[in-house]
């Protein structure tokens, strides 16, 4: 009766192990170049990676510190200085360009983008709040709007019906998402899509029907409708 294979004979058969040792040392001598660089690849790779994010949660805390000025004149309104700094500070901007991979450089983006859609910078604004991204409930979504809100001014009623959309579209909730789809209707009556306003006033209506933007969608539709119909 034969043997049955367990495949651990090199355990106990010493010139079975002997055997194996030698095959794999035949197999690392004929591909020592390929089996080194690729150790040293993934060495590389992952001290590379740790390198980076020790990297990045230091520039984050120097652009936290460097952005406190910064948010304290945009929150009291100086708009001026919150972007372009005071002369002590370096301002939004210059924040948002050195520590962008930084969560604090992340988020300066958004409060750049907000101070010059304010400042009526519509371009600029635009590529700030395009620069930010956060998986936050509210901000992103806020960020979408306020793109929206740039091409309005812009009169691109393409491109802010389709960053409406997304604002709308984003972990939709009756606190936020109401108001986000009332811009869209008002983008789709300036850009002569009726039909698509009347549909996104009746969403309105329909999902959100205690929301306090409700009463004006019933209005806004009922005058839109009339319209149309002369």
């Amino acid at each position: 009766m034969s043997k049955k294979n367990t495949g651990l004979e090199f355990l106990e058969d010493p010139d079975a192990l002997a055997g194996q040792l030698e095959k794999a040392e035949d197999f690392f001598q004929k591909n020592r170049n390929l089996i080194l660089g690729t150790v040293a690849a993934v060495v590389l790779l992952v001290a590379g990676f740790v390198g980076y994010r020790l990297y990045v949660s230091s520039q984050d805390e120097e652009a936290q510190v460097e952005m406190f000025p910064s948010v304290y004149q945009f929150e009291a309104d100086s708009l001026k200085k919150a972007l372009s700094g005071d002369g002590a500070n370096p301002g939004l901007v210059a924040i948002a360009d050195e520590y962008g991979a930084a969560k604090a450089g992340n988020l300066a983006n958004f409060y750049a983008g907000t101070a010059l859609l304010k400042q009526g910078k519509y371009d600029d604004a635009i590529e700030h709040l395009k620069d930010f991204s956060s998986s936050d409930l509210l901000v992103q979504a806020r960020a979408y709007s306020l793109i929206g809100d740039a091409y309005m001014e812009k009169k691109s009623f393409d491109e802010a019906i389709s960053y409406y959309k997304k604002a709308a579209d984003y972990k939709e909730n009756k606190f936020f998402t109401p108001a986000y789809l009332m811009k869209l209707a008002v983008a789709y009556e300036q850009n002569k899509q009726s039909e698509e306003a009347i549909r996104t006033y009746d969403q309105i209506l329909e999902k959100y029907p205690t929301s306090a933007e409700a009463p004006n969608a019933k209005k806004y539709k009922s005058v839109l409708q009339a319209t149309a119909g002369e």
